[in-house]
């Protein structure tokens, strides 16, 4: 079959349009920046780039496609351009006429749980996108997933993220307000399942994971998983909603916004009168939360130069070895598989509370410990046999990548670790003025002297330095460099059939 899926950039999308390939399907993927969005995976899916609100970019879009899958929505509203009526709603009436025009027999749509009953903005912009939906004239199928989270989702992956970096997290009220999760690659199956199911038709469907939890709990688990205790203090709903529209104001990040306090003070879950169709409808086993926070600690997304802060820094630690009894193949063999032992003891370099090591390969994360920051993750996005390319996580203090590699020098072994970035905030910036530079500095020098002891050689001029800060033109060359070992990895990663975080239960001590 052929599939238009709108929004299939977002957490939604990507698992969708991933197991919609992976079934065989065709994609028509309608996105802002479709012909770039399509590179993420190897084959199947087709770039039609345009947005639901603009209808004159929507028309044409379901052309002999066999279903309409729309997930495209906004969470939080960015006015005027971006608002609940102009993407929630016009948005969805526009593709219900285009799939009319086109004569497309099936139109899913994914709601919100709770869209029936919910005060908040955003549920009743979602409500009536469906009452939208149930005047297609064909067949149509309403999915209300409960709180979706997987890499990048707009709430867990932000609380991990301010985990990560914040010494105290603001928790609503006393933080015991229930919502039901559902892990996104669960979901992207499911959407995947009811493109194929033709009795389906004029139903609507509550999907969630089994487990009913709190913000408390969702803690509780994240920081066993980070090993950092960030305080939290309660805030009261009233002041709640006030202090979001005063941190969106000033280009602050908080957990929720104002519909999701809302939503949060309502009760996300499926009310018990109903079917979880996740299970009932489609035979799923949901994720149980525990295994899906691990899955997400190690699939969140990377902190690109322009996420950072201050200045674009290259920094470079070498040494030129000689008298090694080695190749560069074989030196850099040496590093990488003595890693936890050839950096210093400062890192902590190990797997996070609970997980396994094994021997690295591209798509590894590799977990660390900082001092007064707890567990930092980094990814190996590119590995060969002279080098290995590491691109910092979300939560790192550094919003870059780190590199190391050996090469043949005028006669000499070179080993060298270069690192390319900025501090990932103002606070990291703070910090890496003052005493984090000095501890940066230090650490990789004594990594490139521990790899000249390993070699058995010899350095006359010591470890070298070198600092120097690039220009914006050099800042885009190295981004769009660090995208594309990213999107080469994960293509490579859905090539195979990997999901984002599938090897959480494999986590690299280093």
């Amino acid at each position: 079959m052929r599939i238009l899926v709108t929004g299939g950039t977002g957490v939604v999308g990507q698992s969708a349009v991933t197991a919609l390939v992976k079934g065989g399907h065709e994609v028509r993927l309608f996105s802002r920046d479709a012909d770039k969005d399509v590179l993420a995976w190897p084959s199947g899916v087709h770039a039609y780039p345009g947005s639901v609100s603009e209808p004159h970019e929507v028309l044409g879009s379901a052309d002999q496609c066999d279903a309409v899958l729309h997930i495209a929505g906004i969470a939080a509203e960015s006015p005027p351009h971006s608002t609940y009526e102009k993407v929630n709603v016009e948005g969805t009436r526009n593709m219900v006429g285009e799939a009319e025009r086109a004569e497309v027999g099936l139109f899913l749509y994914v709601s919100s749980l709770g869209a029936d009953r919910g005060s908040s903005p955003y549920h009743k912009s979602k409500l009536q996108a469906e009452n939208l939906v149930q005047r297609f004239q064909k067949h149509w199928v309403i999915l209300r997933p409960g709180n979706v989270y997987g890499p990048g989702d707009e709430v867990i992956s932000k609380l991990l993220k301010m985990i990560r970096t914040l010494p105290a997290l603001p928790v609503l009220n006393n933080g015991e307000q229930a919502f039901q999760p559902i892990w996104a690659g669960d979901l992207g199956k499911a959407l995947a399942m009811a493109v194929e199911r033709t009795d389906l038709a004029g139903r609507v469907l509550d999907l969630a994971g089994n487990e009913r939890t709190c913000t408390n709990d969702v803690l509780d688990q994240l920081q066993e998983i980070t090993g950092r205790k960030p305080v939290r203090i309660p805030v009261p709903s009233m002041l709640a909603n006030l202090g979001t529209k005063l941190a969106s104001m000033a280009g602050v990040e908080l957990p929720v916004n104002d519909s999701q306090i809302t939503m949060l003070d309502e009760g996300n879950v499926i009310a018990a009168t109903r079917d979880n169709a996740l299970t009932t409808v489609f035979g799923i086993e949901p994720t149980p939360l525990e295994t899906g926070l691990r899955l997400l600690a190690d699939a969140l997304p990377e902190q690109l130069p322009s996420d950072g802060v201050g200045s674009f820094e290259r920094k470079r630690y070498w040494a030129d070895i000689r008298s090694a009894h080695h190749t560069p193949e074989s030196l850099f063999t040496v590093f990488r598989e003595n890693m936890n032992v050839l950096t210093p003891e400062l890192l902590e370099l190990s797997a996070e509370p609970g997980r396994d090591a094994l021997p690295m390969h591209e798509g590894s994360v590799l977990t660390m410990r900082l001092p007064l920051r707890g567990h930092i993750q980094v990814r190996v996005e590119e590995l060969t046999e002279k080098s290995m390319t590491l691109a910092t996580l979300q939560g790192h203090p550094l919003a870059g990548i780190i590199r190391f590699f050996t090469a043949k020098e005028a006669g000499s072994l070179r080993f060298e670790v270069r690192v390319y970035g900025k501090a990932a905030n103002m606070v990291d910036w703070i910090t890496m003025h003052s005493v984090g530079g000095r501890i940066q500095n230090a650490t990789w020098v004594e990594t490139v002297e521990n790899v000249v002891r390993a070699s058995r050689g010899l350095s006359a001029q010591g470890v070298q330095q070198e600092k120097i800060s690039l220009d914006d033109r050099g800042q885009e060359q190295v981004e769009n460099w660090i995208q594309k070992l990213i999107d080469e990895r994960i293509c490579d990663e859905r090539s195979d059939g990997i999901e984002p975080g599938a090897e959480a239960n494999e986590a690299v001590a280093v």
